[in-house]
């Protein structure tokens, strides 16, 4: 089936532009990637020839959407200074190479608390996404912020978080990437079609379905509140299938892709299911 804007998370090992090859291979039109290494501070500099393979493969390719993950080291809510100064510096990072690649987003993880507060922690992080925008005015990539599991002192794992965010960023280049394993986690129960409407109409008058750009579809391996960030196969964990059919139909024009477990042909099996339930 054509147009369901549907993918994964490819890998870029042996260079960028290989992910095409991935997504090639899995007959996917949306992909996510990460730009470098998501386990470093540092990364060198996307060089002339990488940007220019990676262009060659984007225009031969079938893919519409694609889009980066942030590295897991960026906290703009970071207690320690120097860490918070090194997020900013990293995200800042992070939008430059997406616009040197030609991306239309980076997923990012707002942040966490630490022992602060959640309003300072928000207000940094805020704080810290103004920075970033105002060092890359001539991007036109956004940030997008994704829903967590509520995990520990994380950020975002309610929508009222995300809105508080949100409404202190003085810029149009703010959207969100709605995670189905972390909205379970974090007590969203979209486990029937009445509970994602519910959930969904939450969404909208908090956050607004038109800033929703990306879902990671991603079972749950933990139980509805337990707040625990384990993703699992589609249907194989505590959410079934019925939250993916919803998906699938009601947001067919959303790109939407899958970070389940990277195990065998673990990936072409969701994707195979995720398209009869289209």
């Amino acid at each position: 089936m054509k147009n369901l804007n549907l993918g994964v998370h490819c890998s870029v090992s042996g260079g960028l532009e290989l992910a095409f090859d991935e997504a090639k291979t899995l007959g996917i039109d949306a992909m996510q990637i990460f730009t470098r290494n998501q386990r470093q501070w540092k990364a060198k500099p996307i060089a002339p020839e990488e940007k220019s393979a990676f262009g060659k493969a984007a225009k031969a390719s079938a893919i519409k959407y694609s889009f980066s993950h942030c590295s897991y080291l960026i906290n703009l809510a970071a207690e320690v200074p120097d860490n918070r100064e090194k997020s900013i510096t990293a995200l800042t990072d992070e939008v430059i190479r997406c616009t040197e690649l030609g991306l239309q987003y980076c997923v990012l993880h707002p942040g966490a608390a630490g022992s602060q507060d959640f309003g300072t922690a928000i207000s940094k992080i805020a704080d810290g996404i103004n920075k970033v925008i105002a060092a890359t005015a001539e991007s036109k990539v956004l940030i997008l912020l994704e829903n967590t599991a509520g995990q520990g002192t994380s950020v975002g794992g309610s929508f009222e978080n995300l809105r508080e965010i949100y409404q202190q960023v003085d810029t149009n280049r703010v959207g969100f990437c709605f995670d189905t394993c972390h909205a379970f986690a974090a007590g969203y129960d979209i486990r029937t079609n009445s509970g994602a409407d519910d959930t969904m109409d939450a969404f909208d008058k908090i956050l607004g379905l038109k800033n929703l750009k990306v879902f990671h579809l991603n079972d749950s391996k933990g139980d509805l509140g337990t707040h625990l960030d384990r993703h699992d196969h589609i249907g194989k964990g505590k959410l079934g299938i019925v939250p993916f059919q919803y998906i699938m139909q009601r947001f067919s024009a959303v790109p939407k892709v899958l970070e389940t477990p990277k195990e065998d042909d673990w990936d072409q099996v969701n994707l195979e299911l995720l398209r009869s339930l289209a």
